[in-house]
């Protein structure tokens, strides 16, 4: 399933409540920095690495069989190789 989150474009706003730690929020703040973008980059990125952690995780099965059949027969272009 994708979510705009992870969509090219320009996705639909939302607003949220954080909290977070007052002395964090001050030193951002005093930087300069956009809090709600830093936040949204972190999340999407967590969002993605989660993602994949899970596709491993239900493809497991498939992959360790794909990779047993390698192991027993080789690859099956190997005869075509040209060295």
């Amino acid at each position: 399933m994708k979510h705009e989150i992870l969509e090219a474009g320009k996705p639909k706003r939302r607003s949220v409540n954080l909290s977070l730690d007052t002395g964090i929020v001050a030193a951002a703040r005093e930087a300069g920095l956009n809090l709600s973008q830093i936040s949204e980059d972190a999340i999407r990125r967590a969002t993605k690495v989660e993602q994949e952690r899970r596709w491993r995780e239900q493809n497991r099965p498939a992959v360790d069989a794909w990779s047993r059949w390698y192991e027993q027969n080789g690859h099956p272009l190997e005869r075509y190789k040209a060295w």
